[in-house]
């Protein structure tokens, strides 16, 4: 099966510093792939490269089996890559139709154009079986953690996305959340789209991952079906890149 999107040999130095070490990296259409590692292992920064924030320095970006040129966050999703990041870039004064439209407004003229936007933003989130927003029109100070993170995915489904990143969604949240979340996730790879969940919770991991993988010192260690390994090996993984005979060897990609 082809990737819907795929990196290879990324390479991205910051002056002297080099943060990322010919890395590849895979997303399937469908699938939950978890992006794990430690602090400073290079997630947020591949994941960055990938939206088209940081210039790679080397590498390839494929799409669909097709090498593509990514070069700001606006071809990342023209392409249908959208990334949801941890601060969740929501505006707390404006309600829930404005923040998923929010410098996408749809306009009647001089007008925006707020019947067609309450029915796509309602159709969405029903769309993701979101039953815990009460109304599309409550403005976002007053939601739950949970329910933020909702409005902030739903954001992301919006657009006719084909990739969606998620960067540590339940980090914040309490266990009930969690849950909600997580169904969320699972839901969005039910429908066809290659979801990358990027998360130091193992237990988040294990419960809706199709595929694990694992950065370290800015290498990938490995990529691995998630029922092909075991909580122990992954933490060996993010610890020290190599569980038995699955890794790095020697610091150098097998």
């Amino acid at each position: 099966m082809t990737p819907l999107l795929e990196v290879r040999g990324i390479d991205k130095s910051f002056g002297p510093v080099k943060v990322l070490h010919d890395v590849g990296f895979s997303a399937y259409a469908g699938q939950v792939t978890a992006l794990v590692g430690d602090n400073g292992a290079g997630k947020s920064t591949l994941v960055k490269c990938i939206g088209g924030i940081y210039p790679i320095d080397s590498g390839q970006v494929l799409f669909d089996g097709e090498e593509v040129q990514v070069h700001s966050p606006r071809d990342a999703g023209e392409l249908g890559i959208e990334i949801v990041y941890q601060d969740l870039a929501l505006c707390d004064n404006l309600d829930i139709v404005q923040n998923m439209f929010l410098g996408r407004e749809r306009k009647h003229g001089l007008l925006l154009d707020e019947d067609s936007m309450e029915e796509l933003a309602e159709k969405t989130l029903s769309g993701l079986s979101v039953r815990t927003v009460k109304s599309i029109r409550q403005q976002v100070s007053s939601l739950s953690g949970g329910q933020r993170q909702t409005v902030a995915i739903a954001k992301a489904v919006l657009w006719n996305s084909k990739v969606v990143i998620l960067d540590e969604p339940t980090a914040a949240l309490g266990v009930a959340q969690t849950a909600q979340v997580l169904e969320l996730v699972r839901r969005l790879a039910d429908t066809g789209l290659a979801v990358v969940l990027i998360s130091h919770n193992m237990n988040d991991v294990f419960a809706v991952s199709d595929r694990i993988a694992a950065l370290y010192l800015g290498r990938m260690a490995a990529q691995v079906a998630t029922a092909d390994v075991t909580h122990a090996q992954v933490v060996e993984l993010i610890t020290s890149g190599r569980s038995g005979e699955l890794g790095l060897k020697n610091g150098v990609t097998p």
